[in-house]
């Protein structure tokens, strides 16, 4: 199997390992194969796949959408290094309102999966990052929603003091005012 998949803290959040099959061409690499994932119990449908570029020093969240646009993501970088950060938004889980966060990095091979129901934000810790996202869903931007990065309530460990935000990402609520409608579901 050319993946190996580790839960994090929040057992939902996924690490994958992918395997590098090298020889002196190169390297080829799977990146996803519904039926590995599917016999580890991640059921990923991708409706949409988006690529951004950042900086050092970059931060990127915390972004959701609501329900029925909810997104669960396959997350990786394609060049350089980032810590990676999800956030539990389900009502009645046990691990409702906790993070749980991952250096992914080129050289590391390895991409996170986090379900429908949690915020997602990342900080840059490279020089420059190219990022992929696997999404279950469509964009749409009357259901997007955020919460403010630095929310003491959440206490996220971020690497970076004094990173570069987006005006939007400046202006979202903390966590105790943010709008959200996912429910748990064993």
């Amino acid at each position: 199997m050319p993946f190996k998949f580790s839960s994090l803290k929040i057992k939902d959040v996924v690490l994958i390992q992918s395997v590098k099959f090298k020889d002196d061409r190169g390297f080829f690499e799977e990146v996803f194969k519904i039926p590995d994932f599917k016999n580890f119990g991640i059921d990923l449908t991708v409706k949409q796949i988006n690529f951004s570029h950042s900086t050092k020093g970059v931060l990127r969240g915390l972004h959701y959408q609501l329900a029925p646009f909810a997104q669960a993501k396959l997350v990786r970088v394609i060049h350089g290094k980032i810590f990676d950060v999800a956030v539990d938004l389900r009502l009645g889980s046990e691990t409702f309102g906790k993070w749980v966060g991952a250096e992914l990095s080129s050289n590391g091979q390895n991409m996170l999966f986090i379900p429908e129901g949690f915020a997602h934000g990342f900080e840059v810790l490279s020089d420059e990052v190219d990022f992929e996202y696997y999404c279950s869903n469509i964009y749409s931007p009357e259901h997007e929603r955020g919460i403010l990065y630095n929310d003491s309530f959440l206490n996220i460990e971020w690497q970076t003091s004094n990173p570069k935000l987006s005006k939007k990402d400046l202006v979202y609520p903390t966590f105790e005012y943010a709008e959200h409608n996912f429910e748990y579901k064993l």
